[in-house]
């Protein structure tokens, strides 16, 4: 039954109206009864591993982003995840209360009913198992129906497979960017790494898709065909599960040869807690290193794993055969975060140009620091990621090149924050802009057999 939901949600996400109108990035303010009654707002919560975001959209019927007080969404987050709170469900349901009363506030009362609102939990959940994610999820349901007249199914509030979460960012962004509609060698691919898990997304050609390797029973295809404002796309997507940056962590420190890791910062002896779970996390006597430190995250991506088909990223998956729809790239999440933390991307902007090899600058330097020096370098990173800024950095390059073959000096966009279109204002690059579009044009729907 579980799977039968999780296909009816992938359809209805990737297989929107043809006849969807094309983004134009002309942001509307509507005023009066009747402009109200053509709103559809969304409420969308991600449930991520290293904290909790609601997202609140409104949409014109022809589907244009229409003001939110002075902006195009409503973004609000907390800290920690629901994954926090694996022994009390309930606690896990109530940290979700302050985001609720915020998005609740912003959508006008005679809307509410009609209003859809969905929960999609991200790679922490996914990493508690079925039982502890089920009673999280329910208490979940419950506290929404207790305290809001959203419009609720149970199946809205779920844990999503890493395609999914691929898929939607994927959609959401190029939404934004307007090139939905356009041919596939126009569209950009997205490589999002959360805290839990990493997913990369891509349109390719129909000749790549026919090549796509059959995967076993119940598990996600490797492509899928969409239909997305009359245009036909072939989207590749996978999504690495304890490949995040912070699971991450506890990939490389398991694959140290000692008692201690060559990508930890000199001075520091500790243990990192992982999921409930505790590695070993203490410096080698002469401190971190830029070239054994590479050479541990190597091995915990498996890049040399045997490759049963043409070509792989990295565990032996396969890589999608490449091709114009990855020629651009933009980076979510932690490949904006952590470089905005060390100071080689500037915190206050919406996006940046980067390149892999920028983050190898910035390893090589944080590797020669130590602990008691970390902190005036670094001033914006937080505290208890401090002894890993040598190992994050190291592991975003080697996953960009040795992972997912970029090369050194190839152009990534590394993005916050996406311009809608040719207008003045930005949307998050977060996968829940693609899920507000699936749940306001629901009723729309023709499904297309593929």
């Amino acid at each position: 039954m579980a799977r039968v939901r999780c296909l009816l949600g992938f359809l209805s996400l990737l297989l929107l109206v043809i006849s969807l109108p094309a983004t134009t990035g002309r942001v509307l303010v509507a005023s009066g009864a009747a402009a109200v009654e053509s709103r559809r707002y969304a409420v969308i919560f991600d449930a991520g591993s290293t904290g909790s975001r609601v997202h609140v959209y409104c949409f014109d019927d022809g589907l244009e982003l229409v003001h939110i007080g002075s902006d195009i969404e409503l973004f609000v987050k907390v800290k920690p995840g629901l994954s926090a709170y694996a022994d009390d469900p309930q606690a896990a349901a109530n940290s979700l209360l302050p985001l609720l009363e915020k998005a609740v506030g912003v959508i006008p009362e005679e809307l509410r009913n009609k209003t859809p609102i969905r929960v999609g939990a991200t790679a922490g959940l996914r990493s508690l198992g079925t039982d502890k994610s089920n009673q999280i999820l329910q208490a979940v349901r419950d506290l929404l129906r207790e305290k809001s007249s959203l419009e609720l199914v149970d199946d809205w509030v779920t844990v999503l497979s890493g395609y999914q979460e691929g898929s939607y960012l994927w959609v959401a962004i190029n939404y934004l960017l307007g090139h939905l509609g356009n041919k596939y060698s126009e569209s950009i691919g997205v490589v999002d790494l959360g805290g839990g898990s990493v997913q990369m997304a891509y349109a390719i050609s129909e000749k790549a898709a026919a090549n796509a390797p059959n995967v076993p029973s119940g598990e996600e295809t490797y492509v899928k065909e969409l239909f997305l404002q009359g245009a036909k796309y072939y989207l590749y997507v996978h999504s690495y599960l304890n490949y995040g940056l912070l699971a991450a962590r506890a990939q490389i420190l398991k694959v140290a040869t000692k008692s201690y890791s060559y990508c930890i910062l000199g001075g520091y002896n500790g243990v990192y807690d992982y999921d409930g779970e505790l590695y070993n996390a203490s410096s080698s006597p002469s401190g971190s290193s830029f070239t054994k430190c590479r050479n541990e995250v190597i091995k915990a991506l498996k890049i040399d794993e045997p490759c049963k088909y043409s070509s792989c990223t990295f565990g032996g998956v396969w890589n999608g055969g490449g091709g114009a729809g990855q020629k651009t790239l933009y980076g979510a999440s932690y490949f904006f975060d952590r470089p905005s933390d060390v100071g080689f991307v500037d915190p206050a902007a919406t996006s940046a140009l980067a390149k892999p090899s920028d983050f190898m600058e910035a390893a090589k330097h944080a590797c020669k620091v130590t602990m008691n020096t970390v902190e005036t370098k670094y001033p914006n990173v937080r505290k208890n990621d401090l002894p890993y800024v040598c190992m994050d950095l190291i592991y975003q390059y080697t996953l960009l090149v040795n992972g997912f073959g970029l090369k050194p000096r190839q152009n990534i966009t590394l993005v916050r924050q996406v311009r809608y279109g040719d207008s003045d204002f930005f949307g998050e690059a977060a996968w829940p802009l693609g899920s507000a579009i699936e749940a306001v044009t629901s009723e729309k729907i023709n499904l297309k057999q593929f």
